[in-house]
This record gives C-alpha cells, structure tokens and sequence, in this order.
C-alpha cells in the first residue's frame, strides 16, 4: 500500500469516527431527535403524497365533497370550500412549501457564505462594499423586499425562492464572516501563507472546512424562516394561484369566509403544519449548533 493511500484511508477512518462521535451527542439531545423525527415523518409524507393519493382530487371540478363539510369518516380532516379533502390539501402542500423553504435556504445560505468569506478573507475595499450590501439588506425589511421583488416578477414558485432567498442571507453572512476571521487569525493559516498558499488554496482547505459546522446548523433555523417566508406571500396572493401550499391554504379559508362559518378544520391542519415543521427545523437547529460550537459544547460540559 502506497504512502498517499494509507494518509487518505487514515484521513476517512478518522472523518468516519467524528461523524459517529457527532451522531451520539446529537441523539443525546432529546429535543433534537424529536424534531429530526417530526422532520423525517413530514418529509415522508410529502415525497409519499402521489403513492398514497390520488392527485386529480386537488382539481376543484372533480371535488367529491360537500363545501365545508365537518371531518368525517370519508374526510378525516373535512373539506375545503370547493368540496377538497382538507388531508389531501395539506399533505400536497407539505410539498410545495418544503421545496421552496430548502431550495430558498440552499440559495440563502449559499449567497451568505460566499459574501461573508470574501468580505473577511479578502478585507480592504471588497470588505467595505460587501459590508455596505449587507448592511443594507438588513436595514430593509425582508418580507418588505420579498413583497416588492414577489410583485415585479412573474407569479410562480421560483419566483417566492428567489424573493425569499435573495433577502435572508445577510445573516448567514455575518456569521460567517466572524468564523472566518477567527479562523484566519489561527497560525496554520499564516504557515500556509508563508508556504506559498493562494487564495484558493486557503479558503478551499482551511477556511471552507472549518466554517460548514456552523453553517450547517445555521442552514436548519433558516429553512424555518424560509417556510414562514413562503407562507406569509403565499397568504398574501403573492405566491403561485395554480400550486397549493400551506400559506395558500390559509389565504384561500380567509377570503371563503370559513372563519366566519366556524370551519376551524380547514385553518388547523396548515396551521399547526407550519408550526410543527418550523419547531422541528429549530429543536434540530439547536441540537446541531450545540454539538458542533465548540464553545457551547464547552459550556455544556
């Protein structure tokens, strides 16, 4: 066995035994493993939702219900306005609002990484202009940038996960760039330096590294944010009209009325769907974030 397979066996023996040591403390987190069970019974059921049910029942003109019906037997959850089983509704939307909260967050955290890096690696002028933007950004309210971007541009799903992405990442930015900068201080990095190391070479297999624990267990709070995003356009009108969401669930119960007729099934089930999901993204958030800070998990023990 040569010398350079034997470094990189050694190198993934060690990664795999961080990842079962990172395993074992976060189960320890009972909070945590409630919310990571919460998560993988809602993400089953929505990848699940066309194997357990039949699509063409989120047409209104093949609606078989009667309009706000109360739950029944045939209706575990009752009906919408238009005769729609509630369930059906619900568990179709888990899909749409779980796409634009993860693919949302993947764009969020991945404008807020590259800004926060940059800004902290390079310094200088590209600091002050990438620090003057993301100022910016968190002066001006998001859900007020999302509701102007979400009405200049075309109605529709990739629309609310650039409103929603475009305007949440400064967070993510700052965070990383004050992980940057403490790792950038560390002496192996001015070894690096004095070794000959380029730019790419110290943010590729230095810096990067030692800032995705963090940003890991920051990308789950996000995607929280990002759901309750998603929701708060779509109640408003702003998300997709042909697509059916949690947030559009709600929106559509409001203008039939159905708080004036008492039809408290159709406002819970989206309602208590985005609470659920959004604790669980943040039980599991913590849970991670204590794991892998170095300082909290310091002041655990």
């Amino acid at each position: 066995m040569s010398t350079a397979t034997s470094a990189r066996a050694i190198t993934w023996q060690r990664r795999r035994a961080a990842a079962r040591q990172l395993w074992r403390e976060f189960t320890a987190n009972r909070g945590g493993l409630v919310g990571l069970c919460l998560l993988g019974l809602v993400v089953a059921l929505a990848l699940l939702a066309p194997v357990i049910t039949d699509e063409s029942g989120l047409d209104v003109t093949q609606a078989t219900g009667s309009p706000l019906r109360p739950p029944s037997g045939e209706f575990p959850l009752g009906t919408d306005v238009d005769g729609r089983s509630v369930l059906l509704l619900t568990l179709w939307g888990a899909r749409v609002s779980l796409l634009v909260g993860f693919s949302a967050t993947l764009l969020s955290v991945l404008i807020g990484t590259l800004v926060g890096i940059a800004a902290a690696h390079f310094g200088g002028w590209v600091a002050n202009l990438l620090l003057r933007v993301t100022d910016f950004f968190l002066v001006l309210p998001s859900l007020i940038l999302a509701i102007a971007l979400s009405t200049v541009l075309p109605q529709g799903i990739p629309t609310i996960i650039l409103a929603v992405g475009v305007t949440s990442w400064p967070t993510t930015a700052r965070l990383v760039r004050a992980q940057t900068l403490t790792i950038e201080s560390r002496p192996y990095i001015e070894r690096a330096r004095a070794l000959g190391g380029g730019h790419l070479h110290i943010v590729g297999k230095h810096v990067l590294p030692a800032v995705l624990p963090l940003v890991l267990a920051n990308t789950t709070l996000v995607v929280g944010s990002s759901i309750i995003a998603e929701s708060t356009l779509s109640f408003l009108g702003l998300g997709d009209p042909s697509a059916v969401s949690w947030g559009s669930m709600l929106q559509r119960a409001l203008q039939s009325g159905a708080v004036v007729a008492g039809a408290w099934w159709y406002l819970l089930p989206p309602g208590i769907a985005i609470v659920v999901v959004v604790l669980s993204f943040t039980l599991v958030g913590r849970a991670l974030e204590t794991v892998l800070n170095p300082r909290l998990k310091a002041g655990r023990a």
